[in-house]
């Protein structure tokens, strides 16, 4: 059975969840179970207020017996979500794309304890389109720009063209030059999952990823970078720089993983991560269009530096 036709609820799409074979006596009692993050009391009220639906979309009470091998469907909400004190921007729109301008701190898409702050859901706020999804991702430390596709037919041509690497994409980095190291130099490597929390490192391998680094600024031993990545490895660009010996302003994986802030905690938005996803090219798969969108913004060496003080001479 397909997804019902469900309404977004403050930018929030509908959430599933498949019910298996079990002796739960209510529906209130599975999901209490399945998803503890939310109290049974919390989950209690949700039904009363008619926010957990069947697939026919409708309302489903707490005390409904236990029915295997259906689904029920949510809409997430969290008590308390830490405010990212930049506005998105949206720097094109047409009948089948949106790209927009990501600030520092802001996900892509909600998960853990990001959701209203979020990209997607600012955006289907902001254009009461429910049916935004993205073609790709940046890292919720990166700036920059992200395209999202618009009609579901279209969407998996446009998916593909970064599955199969033919998008060109250009950034932005600040961090410490490596003089050991001739520059430019195109990077190659092979990156997996390590033990470490979140970070990604270098095996011995067939090559999975791949950079262009290039030199395009200096400020004493300090550097803005141009990089092009041609393959789109998780945290490619950061481990990369950190790998040539050059990790960038304010990175807190690489190279060393600094304990995560408490949920309590806010992050500190004046040490933004120094990476600017700043442009976009391809041939539009389904207009025959080629496409080239540029960000608007450039990273500032001389300010990054100032406002990193004794951080910003590296040892």
């Amino acid at each position: 059975m397909s997804k019902p036709e469900l309404p977004t609820i403050n930018g929030v799409s509908a959430s599933c969840v498949a019910l298996p074979h079990g002796d739960w006596p209510t529906m209130l009692d599975y999901l209490a179970h399945r998803i503890p993050a939310v109290s049974r009391g919390d989950w209690a009220s949700r039904m009363g207020k008619g926010e957990v639906v069947d697939a026919d979309g409708r309302s489903v009470p707490a005390d409904s017996p236990y029915r295997a091998h259906t689904k029920l469907y949510y809409w997430r909400s969290l008590p308390f979500e830490h405010k990212v004190p930049f506005d998105e921007e949206v720097v094109f729109q047409d009948d089948y794309l949106v790209v927009a301008y990501k600030p520092h701190f802001l996900p892509v898409t909600p998960k853990g304890r990001y959701l209203q702050e979020t990209l997607l859901v600012r955006l289907k706020r902001k254009l009461g389109i429910d049916t935004l999804v993205p073609m790709h991702r940046i890292d919720r430390e990166t700036a920059g720009l992200v395209a999202f596709t618009i009609q579901p037919h279209t969407r998996d041509a446009y998916q593909g063209l970064f599955r199969d690497k033919l998008v060109n994409k250009t950034y932005e980095a600040i961090a410490p030059v490596n003089t050991a190291l001739a520059l430019p130099v195109v990077h190659r490597s092979r990156l997996e999952e390590s033990e470490r929390f979140m970070a990604m490192h270098e095996v011995d391998g067939p090559l999975n990823a791949e950079t262009h680094v290039d030199l395009i600024e200096t400020a004493g031993s300090w550097g803005k970078f141009r990089l092009s990545p041609v393959t789109g490895q998780k945290h490619q660009l950061r481990a990369h720089m950190a790998a040539l010996g050059m990790p960038l302003l304010h990175d807190q994986i690489y190279p060393e993983l600094l304990p995560a802030l408490p949920p309590e905690v806010a992050p500190d938005f004046s040490r933004p991560l120094q990476l600017l996803a700043q442009s976009l090219s391809f041939l539009d798969p389904v207009t025959g269009e080629q496409r080239h969108f540029h960000c608007g913004r450039s990273l500032d060496l001389q300010a990054a530096l100032a406002q990193a003080g004794a951080l910003a001479s590296p040892a």
